[in-house]
C-alpha cells in the first residue's frame, strides 16, 4: 500500500518511518522528495497510518486532507 506523507525532510525521518513499519512486521520504501511511503508485509492500513503518525508525520487522506495534525519529529531541525 502507498501513503502520501507530509513532514518528512531528511534521513532521520526515513529511518523513523522505516523502523515504525518494521515493528509491525513490514517493510517501507520512503521517498522523501515525493512525500510517499510504500509499505509491504502489513495488511492493516490503519495500523500503518497510526505507526507513521505516532512518529510525528501527517498521513494524507484521499482528498489531500491530513488525518492528524502533526509535523516532523524535530530531532534533526533544532
Amino acid at each position: 500500500m502507498k501513503f502520501n506523507v507530509e513532514g518528512m525532510t531528511c534521513s532521520h525521518c526515513e529511518r523513523a518511518i522505516t523502523r515504525a513499519v518494521a515493528a509491525l512486521g513490514g517493510t517501507a520504501r520512503v521517498d522523501i522528495a515525493a512525500g510517499t511511503v510504500e509499505v509491504d508485509g502489513v495488511a492493516d492500513e490503519t495500523r500503518v497510518r497510526t505507526a507513521i503518525e505516532d512518529e510525528g508525520y501527517r498521513v494524507l487522506g484521499n482528498d489531500g486532507a491530513t488525518e492528524k495534525d502533526s509535523g516532523c519529529c524535530g530531532s534533526c531541525h533544532t
